[in-house]
């Protein structure tokens, strides 16, 4: 059975081919909107991510850019990129390291329904393998790493699928007033509206607060609900885990300390957080 689609998938990847093509056959899998047009920008990837999806673009339906940038996009400028090949009326955002469930897609479109005259971001709760020994967060639980595995190579899929239909049954309603940085529903309109991404922060870290704090004043209202649930590896994708003994990447810590500053230089002063964890306006 086919739908009309009002969504596009989007995903901006660099060298995270094993998880990127577990996210990839999950949206393919499980999505409402399966057949959906699936943007995929790959930067500087040399893990054999490009030659993977030129091989399997027709089989995943995918619209692939490949790009080296001596100067990287980033996440956020991947983000922008993506949108900007974007003609549907709604952009999914999602993060090369997930793994998504049955109706994902569906259940963040139904909230914008319900909402037709709010300007929305809508995302997805996360379950993740507790890689940094973190307490679970609102939005999030974290899960210890011999339950569904916490690799490419050990992950549970069909035992995670069965656990969330039982999950969503019993945190039927839970919905707080959230954002989640890369992942998210939002009308193509409204991003254009507030701008997007601000390349300022590239490569990576502090742009999904700014993103956040500029939609906050555009009036945006953000919802995360259990009724649609992710899978997420843990910043496989950023932080490079496997590749330095569990330790951030060295393009991370660098980036996180200097967006810290580049944020005091644009904003004045530290970001603040509500009790969720979600940024606040000034």
């Amino acid at each position: 059975m086919t739908h009309s689609n009002p969504l596009t998938f989007c995903i901006s990847t660099w060298n995270n081919l094993p998880y990127l093509k577990l996210a990839i056959k999950s949206v393919r899998k499980n999505s409402y909107f399966k057949d959906a047009l699936f943007i995929i920008h790959a930067e500087n990837c040399t893990d054999g991510t490009n030659e993977w999806l030129k091989e399997n673009h027709l089989k995943y339906n995918l619209q692939i850019y490949t790009q080296t940038n001596e100067i990287p996009l980033g996440i956020g400028g991947g983000m922008n990129f993506c949108a900007n090949k974007v003609n549907t009326e709604y952009i999914m955002f999602l993060h090369s390291d997930f793994y998504v469930t049955k109706d994902w897609d569906k259940s963040l479109l139904d909230i914008h329904e319900k909402h037709p005259e709010e300007k929305l971001w809508v995302n997805s709760y996360r379950i993740e393998p507790n890689m940094f020994n973190s307490p679970d967060r609102f939005g999030t639980s974290l899960i210890p790493l011999d339950v569904f595995g916490a690799y490419h190579y050990d992950f549970d899929s069909a035992s995670f699928e069965n656990w969330v239909e039982e999950f969503k049954q019993i945190n039927k309603g839970y919905e707080i007033p959230k954002g989640e940085g890369v992942s998210g529903l939002v009308k193509k309109s409204l991003w254009d509206e507030v701008g997007g991404n601000d390349p300022l922060f590239s490569p990576t870290s502090w742009d999904d607060h700014d993103l956040f704090l500029r939609m906050l004043q555009h009036g945006v209202r953000f919802i995360l609900p259990s009724s649609s649930i992710v899978w997420h590896f843990g910043a496989r994708g950023s932080h490079r885990l496997e590749e330095n003994n569990g330790q951030s990447s060295d393009r991370q810590r660098k980036a996180e300390s200097d967006n810290t500053q580049k944020w005091l230089s644009k904003w004045g002063k530290m970001p603040q957080f509500d009790q969720y964890g979600m940024v606040k306006q000034f």
